[in-house]
């Protein structure tokens, strides 16, 4: 699920490139998916999905510098306002169009959504079947989870006087339990994958681990002054490693993270997560970086596909359901339905960010300012 920085916390055009791209993986990926089959758009789309673990690990950073940074200088943390700020952010947005999946199910998609309540806890990702509607909340459930404790496990460390290597072992601890937790499963459900979803995809336990990278790169950033600074040193080194990572990485996606036959495959899924997420970590050490292109380029409407990409999220497969077939009915063609769908599905996220998510954020951050350090 993507999240943004605070309103009040200046925007850094690298990081709303990574947005940008963030939601373009997850919308190519979805739309043959969710709404017309007839268009094939290639291994960008097969691995779209790894736009999700995009966006956990820019949540785990942006997280991670709220609740690090005001703890690093010694200033106070005020546990209801991180809370306040967080629901203000994501709620509002999320219940209009959780409101509408109730009120016609069919119409935007997937068969008759999990029970209320299930998303009003943020629990509906714990055994979710594929195809239910409103599906892809899941991913705003790990993340609401996660906003949850992790300030909660963050304090506690604190007040027991866990820093340094402890605090680090203790991070290392939690990412071993999200490779232990798809070790276990994966054996059971690696040949089903219906039930690898349920067991494994939507889980919050086989996936949390993934907003831990993001975590990471804060607290280095904030805490570890000599790290930061020697990794800053090697721009070029971590460039090329960074592109022949991902390279590599994308090959070992396409032809071994799943197989049509034998399923999903035992690396890739008890290491693969793991090695996407910290791949996007590198990418987002780059971001943070002043002297690298990433940094410096500003692409043109990344920053506004950015400030809708969690509006965009909601709505996509709701607008390319309704609209897709009724398209193709009409004998439109596969590209020109594409752009139809696109321009309808950024219209929707655009309209819900004016009217319901934008007006919330500006009076969250008149009445829950955020903590001075976080910015």
């Amino acid at each position: 699920m993507p999240s943004a920085a605070a309103t009040s916390t200046p925007r850094l055009p690298s990081l709303d490139t990574l947005r940008a791209l963030a939601i373009a993986l997850v919308y190519l990926y979805h739309y043959p998916l969710f709404a017309d089959g007839r268009l094939a758009l290639g291994p960008v789309a097969e691995l779209g999905w790894i736009g999700v673990d995009l966006f956990f690990v820019l949540s785990g950073y942006l997280i991670g510098k709220q609740i690090l940074g005001p703890l690093h200088t010694g200033q106070p943390f005020a546990l209801g306002r991180f809370y306040a700020r967080r629901a203000l952010r994501t709620w509002p947005a999320f219940w209009v169009v959780l409101a509408a999946y109730f009120v016609w199910p069919a119409e935007m998609g997937g068969r008759t959504p999990p029970d209320l309540w299930r998303f009003l806890t943020f629990t509906q990702n714990l055994g979710l079947q594929p195809g239910t509607a409103f599906s892809h909340a899941w991913s705003l459930c790990i993340e609401e989870q996660f906003y949850l404790l992790l300030p909660l496990v963050v304090l506690a460390t604190h007040r027991c006087g866990w820093r340094g290597a402890k605090a680090w072992a203790l991070g290392a601890a939690f990412i071993a339990l999200g490779v232990g937790a798809r070790a276990w499963w994966w054996p059971q459900v690696g040949d089903k994958p219906m039930a690898y979803y349920a067991a494994i995809y939507y889980n919050t336990l086989c996936r949390f681990d993934e907003l831990l990278a993001g975590v990471a790169v804060a607290g280095l950033q904030i805490s570890q002054p000599a790290a930061w600074a020697w990794l800053m040193s090697k721009r070029r080194e971590l460039t090329a490693l960074a592109v022949a990572n991902s390279a590599l990485l994308a090959w070992a996606l396409l032809t071994h993270y799943f197989v049509d036959g034998p399923g999903y495959g035992a690396v890739m899924t008890i290491w693969g997560y793991t090695w996407v997420a910290w791949s996007f970590a590198l990418w987002l050490v780059l971001a943070l970086h002043p002297a690298t292109a990433l940094h410096r380029w500003q692409v043109p409407g990344a920053t506004t596909l950015a400030g809708w990409a969690y509006t965009l999220y909601l709505v996509h497969k709701a607008v390319g359901h309704l609209l897709a077939p009724r398209l193709a009915e009409q004998g439109l063609a596969p590209w020109p339905t594409f752009a139809v769908v696109t321009l309808a599905s950024l219209a929707t996220a655009a309209a819900l960010s004016a009217l319901v998510e934008r007006p919330l954020m500006r009076w969250r951050d008149q009445r829950f300012a955020a903590h001075s350090a976080a910015a």
